[in-house]
Order: structure tokens, then C-alpha cells, then sequence
């Protein structure tokens, strides 16, 4: 026997139900209570600047053996530090100290780290104004900021 209101003065007792018990899905708790912009360093953006702080190596998660190039970055935004990966062959050479990289998502799921990078959310698609992957290919050159 099922425990809901029914019959023609039910609507409201429903509704109130329905508001009531939404609160125990989880999407849409983050939702409401705007959990990610809270939590999110990039504050619900999808790409902030930041300023490169260090270079530096993460080695990969099991079963593979790699060192992935990364930076460690300040948001000019709000002045949090994050790490992000810096993807393509050689890519680390063309980003210098004290260079002002664009950062964004790498898109793992729900927002986490993606692949065999543990803890790494972002990545750099932007140095100094030029793309890194046109300057990985070779396309354009790096110039001076």
C-alpha cells in the first residue's frame, strides 16, 4: 500500500512531499546549495588565468610508469594554487616561471582528476595569449610578455 496523498485535495500535500524528499538526491543538494562554485577554485568558471609558480613531474598511477609534466599555478582571481597539466610532446619547454597561462577543465568525470594523473583537475591551454598546441606544433613561436 503505497503511503501518498490521493484524491482531488492532495495536490499541496504532494508538492510539499516532493520538495521535502528532493533534498536527498545528491545533484540536486549541490545544486541548490551551489556546492561546486563554493568548493570549485575556478569558482564555476570553465577557464581563469593564472601565473606559473613552478614546473614540476607527477608520476603516473599504477600500472603505468610515466612522469607527466605539470605546473604548479596561482589564480590571478582569487590567489588559490593549483596544479595543471601541461599537455603534448615537449609542451613543459615553451612555459617559463613568472608566465601567465590560461587554465581549464581536463574533464574527468563529475569534475575529477581524469586518466593516470592523480589529483590533477586542470590544464593549461593558453600561454602568455598563444595556444600551446599551436606553439608545440610548431605553428606560431613563443613571444615575450
Amino acid at each position: 500500500m503505497s503511503k501518498k496523498s490521493k484524491g482531488l485535495g492532495a495536490g499541496k500535500k504532494l508538492k510539499q512531499r516532493r520538495s521535502k524528499f528532493r533534498w536527498n538526491n545528491k545533484w540536486y543538494t549541490k545544486r541548490a546549495l551551489r556546492l561546486k562554485q563554493k568548493s570549485d577554485p575556478l569558482e564555476g568558471a570553465c577557464q581563469a588565468k593564472a601565473i606559473v609558480l613552478e614546473k614540476r613531474q607527477i608520476e603516473a598511477k599504477q600500472p603505468n610508469s610515466a612522469m607527466r609534466k605539470a605546473v604548479k599555478c596561482q589564480l590571478t582571481k582569487n590567489g588559490r594554487q593549483i596544479t595543471a597539466f601541461v599537455p603534448g610532446y615537449n609542451a613543459i619547454k615553451f612555459i617559463d616561471e613568472h608566465d601567465e597561462v590560461i587554465v581549464e577543465s581536463i574533464g574527468g568525470i563529475m569534475g575529477k582528476a581524469k586518466g593516470d594523473i592523480p589529483g590533477v583537475r586542470w590544464k593549461v591551454s593558453k600561454v602568455n595569449d598563444q595556444s600551446l598546441n599551436a606553439l608545440v606544433k610548431g605553428r606560431i613561436e613563443k613571444g615575450r610578455k
